[in-house]
């Protein structure tokens, strides 16, 4: 399915290999930034705002525990809790005790938080159309979506 470009470790890269990881550290660089802009210009919401709300509205009771908020978004518990903050000054997100062992924080989706992602949600979709989908135009997404998967994982 996916071929490995060289089998020894300590070989220097390939000129295929350099220009795949220059690619993916553009890309890397690019859509957070991109998306960033595009949800701040229509919504006034980062993009690290934006995912939080989209994760808490996925997730049963529109509620997660903070570690698993942290690790859904990619960020460190510090920065969530900086994010969840703000959130929380809107009144997007509120912070409860967690039920099972009353030390570790909950953040919950609000009402308004609710309709504030609704809001924010076509704006979003445009972007990644935009800045996304519409480059993969004709490429298999399953293959696509399997080789981020892999990139994304650390095993």
């Amino acid at each position: 399915m996916f071929a490995v470009v060289s089998d020894d470790a300590n070989a220097p890269l390939t000129a295929q290999e350099e220009d795949l990881l220059r690619a993916l550290a553009r890309l890397v660089a690019f859509v957070p930034r991109a998306f960033e802009a595009d949800l701040g210009r229509a919504e006034h919401l980062s993009w690290t705002e934006y995912l939080t709300l989209m994760h808490l509205s996925d997730a049963p009771g529109h509620a997660l525990r903070m570690g698993e908020l942290a690790a859904a978004t990619a960020l460190t518990v510090g920065r969530m809790t900086q994010v969840v903050t703000r959130l929380e000054s809107q009144d997007l997100v509120r912070r409860r005790p967690a039920e099972t062992d009353r030390r570790g924080q909950v953040a919950v989706l609000t009402p308004t938080g609710v309709r504030r992602l609704e809001a924010a949600r076509p704006a979003h979709v445009a972007s990644v159309r935009r800045r996304l989908l519409d480059k993969l135009d004709g490429m298999d997404l399953a293959t696509c979506t399997e080789a981020l998967t892999r990139l994304g994982t650390d095993t």
